[in-house]
């Protein structure tokens, strides 16, 4: 990838992160216009440049995200017990993450099979855009004071496995998740920012392994591979940042409405593409 590629790839992973749109969706459209070829590389690259704007949600909310409990457990605890409710924040994120954990585990090469498929990012898009103007109907009946319990923290990490088809958008997944469970627009998109960053850790470290792995980490490790990836990191997780501040105020007085015609017009825009024999390519 050139700089161009690198900064506009960065910034449309920024933008997309946390909106229910579908980043890794987005990336692929962008690099399929931009005319990048899907390397190995590149492939890290997207994965990696993801943890970048996922920790725009430790700084943002770092108060609350470096958090322990400090009210007394309930009287007859055990000192298990006594831990986890300690713990509590943590163990939810944990209780969260399995789901993705396990299942990305099992499904890695069928997932990486799917990277790239423009057609499904295309046809998720439209599915997900048609779910998105019905679900603030269908789920908006959460609160601000529903407990956040083990049950709940593990349904919204099964709706997270969602996200592993490119287009469904793991922020739509686990937002509306939350939702179904009982939680208000911004306590679940809250959630979602959190749980985002143990399982992007999770993907970026997979990511580094296999490379390693491959024998490939000592050839990708080159100073302009270096710079290339701090600095899609560093344009993902400023964009990010501003995305998401945005985004928060946004779902909470507008909902998903406006969300799901994007997602439907652009979807649709590509399959009409693609079926009449027209390349996304804007440069050769």
């Amino acid at each position: 990838m050139d700089l161009f590629q690198t900064i506009v790839i960065a910034i449309v992973e920024g933008l997309t992160e946390f909106l229910p749109v579908s980043s890794t969706g987005h990336m692929i459209i962008a690099q399929n216009l931009l005319n990048v070829e899907s390397t190995d590389f590149v492939k890290a690259f997207t994965v990696i440049i993801q943890f970048g704007a996922i920790l725009s949600v430790v700084c943002l909310y770092w108060k609350r995200f470096f958090r322990l409990n400090h009210a007394p457990a309930p009287e007859g605890s055990t000192r298990l017990q006594q831990l986890l409710h300690k713990w509590d924040f943590y163990w939810k994120l944990l209780v969260a993450f399995i789901p993705a954990m396990v299942l990305g585990g099992l499904l890695n090469g069928v997932i990486e099979d799917l990277l790239g498929n423009v057609v499904v990012v295309a046809v998720m898009l439209v599915l997900g855009g048609v779910f998105m103007l019905f679900c603030d109907k269908w789920f908006n009946h959460g609160s601000d004071t529903t407990p956040l319990t083990e049950k709940r923290a593990f349904n919204i990490g099964l709706c997270q496995c969602l996200s592993m088809i490119p287009g469904t958008s793991r922020s739509m997944a686990t937002i509306v998740g939350g939702m179904a469970n009982g939680l208000s627009r911004k306590r679940a998109a809250e959630f979602s920012f959190f749980l985002a960053v143990p399982t992007m850790l999770a993907a970026t470290c997979l990511e580094v392994l296999k490379m390693i792995l491959k024998g490939e980490f000592a050839s990708m490790a080159g100073s302009d591979n270096v710079f290339t990836l701090v600095l899609g990191s560093v344009i993902a997780f400023v964009v990010a940042m501003l995305a998401m501040k945005w985004f928060v105020g946004f779902i909470t007085k507008y909902g998903f409405k406006a969300f799901g015609w994007y997602r439907i017009i652009v979807g649709g825009i590509i399959l009409i593409l693609l079926l009449t024999g027209h390349s996304l390519a804007m440069v050769d």
